[in-house]
């Protein structure tokens, strides 16, 4: 038993990376917006749906250039707020993000989902500093973007966006910021369609809610087997 479970974890990230080209690969092996929004309301309790429009920006990335959510309509975003002096849980949220992305970027998804990540201490986190944190921390510039505020724009424009998300940073002394964790999925049409809390949801519940995002013209299947994600995560 004891060879088969070091055996497993060996090839789980084989098999995860199989499984996820596999499964993704052919709509007619995805699940519905519709399925997956019931399946994770019943199974993942960091799951929060949400439909309403999201929060509009203009931000630069860390070559100064202007980036607005309007420019990344047609595209499904996963968005969140971090800053880099952050001790603990923004590091362990940016590897999150890294994880996720890596699993999306092995299908086809890469080329229909950008990753967003906005500093909340836009003083302090200067273009060369969000590349920096970026590279650390394992973050594809292929598909992600690291937000900050302009030049001349008040130090709180960022906390402000982040309020507008539901997510408030309250800073502290030495520069801390008290803050939760949320990841956002917004949709094509610049919708807000989640928030997945914390960093104990399952990585892969949100892969399978943004694929279905990218595939949301299709239909509940009305199958009673289990699907292909519940045959996958079974094996772990």
């Amino acid at each position: 038993m004891r060879r088969r479970a070091d055996v497993l974890r060996f090839l789980r990230p084989a098999v995860l990376a199989f499984g996820l080209t596999a499964a993704l690969v052919s709509p007619v092996l995805s699940h519905s917006l519709e399925e997956v929004d019931r399946d994770l309301r019943d199974k993942e309790k960091y799951f929060q749906p949400v439909d309403s429009d999201a929060p509009g920006f203009t931000l630069e990335d860390a070559d100064g250039r202007a980036v607005r959510l309007t420019d990344l309509r047609g595209k499904v975003v996963v968005l969140n707020f971090i800053y880099t002096n952050c001790p603990d849980v923004c590091p362990l949220h940016a590897e999150r993000i890294a994880q996720i992305q890596a699993m999306i970027n092995q299908t086809p998804m890469k080329a229909t989902v950008e990753f967003v990540t906005i500093t909340t201490d836009p003083k302090r986190d200067t273009g060369q500093v969000l590349r920096e944190y970026g590279a650390a921390h394992g973050l594809d510039p292929v598909n992600w973007t690291f937000l900050t505020a302009a030049a001349g724009e008040p130090e709180d424009r960022t906390r402000k966006i982040a309020e507008a998300y539901g997510l408030k940073f309250t800073e502290g002394g030495d520069g801390m910021q008290m803050h939760g964790i949320v990841t956002h999925v917004i949709d094509q049409d610049s919708r807000l369609r989640a928030r997945f809390h914390g960093l104990k949801f399952e990585p892969v519940n949100l892969v399978v809610f943004v694929n279905a995002l990218t595939n949301r013209t299709q239909k509940p299947h009305g199958h009673q087997e289990p699907g292909v994600w519940d045959e996958l995560k079974g094996l772990f």
